[in-house]
């Protein structure tokens, strides 16, 4: 999968902005250079500067100057492609900088494909596949809490977890086979009994990280939440409210809402995708129809229910099927229009709902939103969620190769019960290694590493 090839590529986006840089990564990255750029006097010769170093000049194709620029010098190993790398930081305007990169590719570099910048920082072994996975999180982060787990991973968080499990692995895989050998000398005597204690502490271990991929999608790719509740109870003017415009069609005639209606906010660094749903209600409008049932089953699948209350009317038969909905569900149920004479008041609520929290609001006049957002973090960031120094999983191929190496240690566990000969364990344990180092990248093939970075921009 090794290419010698010189690659070049925009590296910000290709918009109008204050500066663009063309990034240049191979061992030709250096003449290139040379090529194309001219200092002051035009008596520069960037080949012959120090690593590290950044240089005022221009870009010139032949005699023609592209750009004013300024030109970043990296020497591998100690780059992020750990190849001889160049950054040029010219203007951004869009056309400038495809001149300055169609000179660069004139003059001898080849268009990068998607993610080849990182592919190159992999197969050169500056960082592993989970290192690499997790840029693109880290560029695709929608808040704080995925920027620091997104971090984590690429300064090797996973790595580091499974580098002490695959070792431990491997030592007794080692010494079945050393005692099968050798068995004059290297006794495996009570040395089942050993295994299964060590294999037990395994399992637990990556048992943690598979119960993390929750969390970890949650932290990646923010709380799937949807708001419920009668026709008219206020569910289209919250969504307005937190998103701090109107997004929603909001009357005062039941039933507005007939479809889906999706928004993404940022709440005190809290990514919630948010689903404005039908009212439910019985109803003989076939539209109207179709919205309600979309609307059960999106709450079904929600990591969070907020349930709209209407506190001017009286609980019925539709508040009873929400309710029913919210069973071993995260909720949060808010009372609106609190603003009007209560007919429903927290205490009746209670009576129906034991365990969900209850909050007064008023949609119209904005009040009680502050608390909503405050039980929100409470819930999602230091109860079930604690964002410390835990490693989370946030990428499904991880996830899934987990579950394999799960399950080949629990068959070593079953080879133990069944009292099978020692080569049975050792097989078992093999695959549960060779599965963990798919993670990292140690054993993976041509066809899956250049899926994984084909997801990548350009120029990264």
């Amino acid at each position: 999968m090794q290419s010698r090839d010189t690659i070049a590529a925009i590296s910000t986006a290709v918009s109008e902005s204050g500066i663009g840089i063309v990034r240049i990564s191979g061992e030709d990255a250096f003449s290139i250079a040379d090529k194309v750029y001219r200092s002051k006097g035009n008596q520069k010769v960037l080949s012959r500067q120090s690593s590290h170093t950044i240089h005022y000049g221009f870009i010139y194709d032949g005699d023609e100057e592209i750009d004013e620029v300024l030109v970043m010098l990296m020497r591998g190993p100690r780059s992020f492609t750990a190849e001889d790398t160049v950054e040029i930081n010219c203007h951004g305007g869009v056309y400038a900088m495809k001149r300055v990169l169609e000179t660069v590719i004139r003059y001898g570099a080849r268009p990068a494909q998607p993610g080849e910048f990182t592919k190159r920082a992999f197969l050169n072994g500056r960082i592993d596949l989970s290192q690499a996975e997790s840029v693109i999180d880290v560029i695709q982060a929608k808040n704080e809490y995925a920027l620091k787990s997104s971090l984590s991973q690429l300064r090797g968080a996973v790595k580091e977890a499974l580098i002490s499990l695959r070792k431990e692995i491997i030592y007794h895989i080692a010494y079945i086979e050393s005692a099968l050998d050798d068995p004059e000398h290297i006794s495996l005597d009570g040395y089942p009994d050993r295994l299964t204690k060590e294999n037990e502490r395994w399992m637990k271990k990556i048992s943690h990280l598979i119960e993390s991929s929750e969390n970890g999608r949650i932290i990646k790719e923010g709380i799937k939440t949807v708001i419920v509740g009668k026709p008219n109870a206020g569910k289209s003017s919250l969504l307005n409210t937190l998103v701090g415009e109107e997004r929603a069609i909001v009357t005062d005639i039941a039933g507005t809402t007939r479809d889906i209606l999706i928004e993404t906010i940022n709440l005190n660094g809290i990514t919630l995708n948010i689903v404005d749903t039908a009212g439910i209600r019985d109803t003989q409008d076939i539209v109207e129809k179709i919205g309600v049932e979309r609307a059960r089953e999106y709450a079904k699948d929600a990591d969070l229910i907020i349930y709209v209350v209407d506190s001017s009317t009286k609980l019925d038969d539709n508040d009873e099927e929400i309710i029913n909905l919210l069973r071993g569900k995260k909720a949060i149920i808010l009372l609106n229009k609190t603003d009007l004479d209560p007919i429903t008041t927290v205490e009746i609520l209670r009576k129906k709902i034991k365990n969900h929290k209850i909050i007064p609001v008023s949609a119209r006049r904005k009040t009680g939103i502050e608390e909503l957002e405050n039980n929100l973090k409470e819930m999602f960031y230091q109860g079930e969620i604690s964002f410390n120094d835990q490693v989370y999983i946030t990428n499904i191929r991880q996830k899934n190769l987990l579950i394999e190496a799960l399950e080949d240690l629990k068959q070593v566990n079953n080879s133990i019960q069944m009292e099978m000969p020692e080569d049975f364990f050792s097989i078992d344990l093999m695959s549960a290694y060779e599965a963990l180092g798919e993670i990292t990248g140690e054993k993976v093939g041509e066809d899956l590493v250049n899926e994984i970075f084909s997801k990548f921009c350009m120029g990264k």
